[in-house]
């Protein structure tokens, strides 16, 4: 199973799409407070439709809970400021890929902290075109990390 994690999501479709895609996949669903909503959110709801039940959904105070109590799995923070393409690394079951805030990203200390473990998807450069949405990232990501480990339970 992979873990996505959401730091500090701010717009409520795309952790809708995001939960929906967690459901599509077996995926666990993290996420960081502080929330720009609710999780009653209408706009959640309806972006992942019907599949919230199907969706192991955790939630925490801060990242450094989550980085705590799995102190002992395997991280990668998804930035545009990463040091290597996404593809670029060997994923494990049960790793935990982290994304930042919509209009922010990850935190600079969690970067540097980490920064072996920051992956980027390759574009066009950053300062010409904004970053790709956020529940597309994911999916990219997601799906690479499900490829490497033969897509476990999937059909």
């Amino acid at each position: 199973m992979i873990n996505i994690v959401l730091f500090e999501p701010e717009i409520p479709q795309n952790t809708g799409n995001i939960a929906r895609s967690c459901a599509a996949t077996g995926a666990s669903l993290h996420l960081i407070k502080p929330l720009g909503f609710s999780l009653d959110d209408k706009y959640v709801k309806r972006a992942g439709l019907d599949y919230w039940d199907l969706v192991d959904i955790h939630t925490y105070e801060n990242i450094y809970e989550l980085l705590e109590k799995y102190d002992n799995s395997k991280f990668y923070f998804a930035t545009t400021k990463g040091k290597m393409n996404y593809s670029d690394f060997k994923f494990e079951d049960d790793c935990f890929l982290v994304f930042g805030k919509e209009t922010a990203g990850l935190p600079k200390n969690i970067l540097e902290k980490y920064e072996n473990q920051t992956m980027r998807i390759p574009m066009v450069d950053i300062e010409k075109a904004r970053s790709l949405n956020l529940s597309n990232s994911v999916a990219i990501i997601l799906y690479e990390a499900l490829r490497q480990i033969n897509f476990p339970n999937l059909v």
